[in-house]
């Protein structure tokens, strides 16, 4: 038995037969040490409901009800993983929900209204970042959710948390550095994981920006995904399509800059700049 009173998560990988799929884009993390690493990032858990995403065979669950977590929702859609997840919700009476299901499919919003929410997960790679934009742009702001503690692949950390004039600093990072402040945990090797990804991995730590710059979300995506699509060019080239030179005078932004010059606040301004679509 391990510290927390459940068998080794080897053990309960072997007794239910759960390899991890690629397809899930699972990778399951079995160090109880680095999992509760995981937990305490998130902060104190105790009065908190905590929105778990791809539990799998629940190693960070078990961290996360360890460290005291009020309630964790589980959403998995693998049903092999169910039965191990059940042994779990045995152990801590009452604190541990698993929804059998899609996460792309979820009304996170709705799985605790009007308890404090704070989202911990270890995402599967291939709907990680579509998740964490659909947390970010969430219609009703302050969000649903009080902070995120998400580990991603090292490259796409890097993206989130980038800083004008880094190489990483895209759209992900503008919309992240816009609503929320962002900043990396700590990484976690390859080796960890069963199986080992091909690349390190990173825990981001993200809360909420209470007032974040006032700008349309749409408008934003607008003006970084043209400023951005063509990142070589000066900005005068690449938002030609938007509004060019009088955009940016407007904006009181020099033309032959480049997109990852730009501060978040600066492309808030080119945003409210824009005559809203019709």
């Amino acid at each position: 038995m391990t510290t927390d009173g459940l068998p080794p998560l080897r053990e309960v990988i072997a007794a239910h037969g759960i390899d991890a799929k690629k397809s899930l884009g699972q990778n399951f993390l079995l160090d109880l040490n680095l999992t509760g690493k995981i937990a305490r990032a998130a902060g104190d858990l105790t009065q908190s409901t905590v929105i778990e995403v791809g539990p799998g065979p629940g190693g960070l669950t078990r961290a996360l009800l360890f460290s005291g977590a009020r309630r964790v929702i589980a959403i998995e859609r693998d049903e092999r993983c169910l039965a191990a997840l059940a042994q779990i919700a045995e152990h801590y009476p009452g604190r541990l929900d698993v929804i059998a299901g899609d996460a792309m499919k979820t009304d996170f919003s709705a799985l605790a209204p009007g308890e404090p929410v704070r989202i911990v997960a270890n995402l599967p790679y291939n709907i990680g970042t579509e998740l964490l934009v659909r947390w970010l742009t969430t219609r009703d702001w302050p969000p649903f959710w009080s902070s995120m503690t998400l580990m991603f692949q090292k490259e796409v950390a890097e993206r989130i948390v980038a800083a004008p004039g880094a190489d990483a600093y895209g759209r992900l990072g503008v919309l992240a550095g816009w609503r929320t402040q962002a900043q990396i945990a700590f990484d976690v090797p390859r080796q960890a994981f069963t199986p080992p990804p091909k690349v390190t991995s990173s825990v981001v730590h993200l809360t909420p920006r209470a007032v974040p710059l006032a700008a349309e979300l749409k408008l934003l995506e607008r003006v970084t995904e043209a400023a951005f699509g063509q990142r070589r060019k000066m900005l005068r080239q690449s938002l030609k399509r938007v509004g060019g030179e009088t955009l940016l005078a407007e904006a009181g932004i020099d033309g032959t800059r480049r997109a990852e010059t730009l501060s978040v606040e600066e492309f808030v301004r080119l945003a409210n700049g824009l005559a809203a679509p019709a």
